[in-house]
């Protein structure tokens, strides 16, 4: 049974950081990609991040990147969103999802991820 579990949000002032990490079961994270989406509110949920199963490449959305990082400790079956210089704007619930049509690449297309986590809330405020 495949199952993910988000952790590492919070509230964090302007130009802050946050690692959020997303705990995978029921695979292994070198056959499947997993990406990172958030929904804030009142908007649509986008694509943040994904890192690609078999090569484990790195793939981030435009306003995401230089500011983002994400990795994998395989050997913990979690995946990580690094993220520094944080702005109000990416106040949101940040969800990580799993593709098992993806493996060598990666994509923001919801439709492909079959399996989500339940997210975790990150609030940027002074």
């Amino acid at each position: 049974q495949v199952q993910l579990v988000e952790s590492g949000g919070g509230l964090v002032q302007p130009g802050g950081s946050l690692r959020l990490s997303c705990a995978a079961s029921g695979f292994t994270l070198g056959r499947n990609a997993i990406a990172w989406f958030r929904q804030a509110p009142g908007k649509e949920r986008e694509g943040v991040s994904c890192i690609s199963g078999s090569e484990a490449s790195t793939y981030y959305a435009d306003s995401m990147k230089g500011r983002f990082t994400i990795s994998r400790d395989s050997a913990k079956n979690t995946v990580y969103l690094q993220m520094n210089n944080l702005e109000p704007e990416d106040t949101a619930v940040y969800y990580c999802a799993t593709s098992i049509i993806l493996s060598r690449f990666c994509s923001f297309s919801e439709p492909l991820f079959g399996s989500w986590g339940q997210g975790t809330q990150v609030t940027v405020s002074s």
